[in-house]
């Protein structure tokens, strides 16, 4: 479904992406992995048209779209829940669902597909009518998911959904995120820092170092690699 060849990014002077090589199938789970700075982010950016690439190239279901301006690649099929979840704060939670169903004209499967939505997160319909800034960490990385599930994806990027929630709710967050994928057929790329719980729910994975692909496998493999457990497991 996406294949990356050799993409390459910089900002400035600095690169940050140094010719990596990604493939994701349709219906997989995959996990990006890897420190702060490492690129995995940018990876999501590039795909999303939200940074440029100066090498290399982005393909989606056999048509390139290296390059192609971002709400063309939504149109496309691809939705990116951000890092830090960039909800907007003054909108209502709906208001905010409705965002991502912008490109679409479908109004009565739009309202099927928010009943879904909020059978899958029963918090978001409990704050429907409250602005997105009153929402908790929590609650609003599952509306950051479900906005970017309302332009109804065939790949959905998501970038670090643990980040700044209660512990106790990132199990959560995952279980929605492998229910996403088996029901709704979804395929995912995810980054995610918290390595073991990536690589608990993944099919395949790739760890990034310094805008390079260290090591590439099934999530079964990397999760028993001596170097993935020390490093990114904090195993000894």
């Amino acid at each position: 479904m996406l294949r990356i060849d050799n993409l390459q990014v910089r900002y400035g002077a600095v690169t940050a992406l140094r010719g990596i090589t990604i493939h994701v199938e349709k219906g997989q789970i995959v996990t990006l992995i890897g420190a702060n700075g490492a690129g995995k982010s940018t990876t999501l950016r590039a795909i999303s048209g939200l940074v440029k690439a100066v090498g290399g190239s982005i393909h989606f279901d056999s048509h390139d779209i290296t390059n192609m301006p971002p709400h063309k690649i939504v149109a496309a099929g691809i939705s990116h829940a951000p890092e830090g979840r960039m909800i907007f704060a003054n909108l209502t939670t709906r208001e905010n669902l409705e965002m991502g169903a912008y490109l679409r004209t479908d109004k009565a499967e739009i309202e099927r597909d928010m009943e879904f939505l909020f059978s899958m997160f029963p918090k978001l319909k409990e704050r429907i009518k409250q602005p997105g800034g009153k929402l908790s960490g929590g609650e609003q990385q599952m509306l950051a998911i479900g906005r970017a599930l309302l332009a109804r994806p065939k790949l959905l990027l998501l970038d670090e959904p643990s980040l700044g929630i209660a512990p106790i709710l990132v199990k959560t967050i995952f279980q929605k995120i492998v229910e996403i994928n088996r029901e709704l057929r979804t395929t995912i790329l995810l980054v995610e820092q918290n390595a073991h719980m990536a690589l608990s729910i993944a099919d395949y994975g790739y760890v990034l170092e310094t805008g390079e692909i260290r090591l590439e496998g099934k999530a079964s493999y990397l999760a028993g690699n001596e170097m993935v457990r020390k490093t990114y497991l904090g195993e000894t």
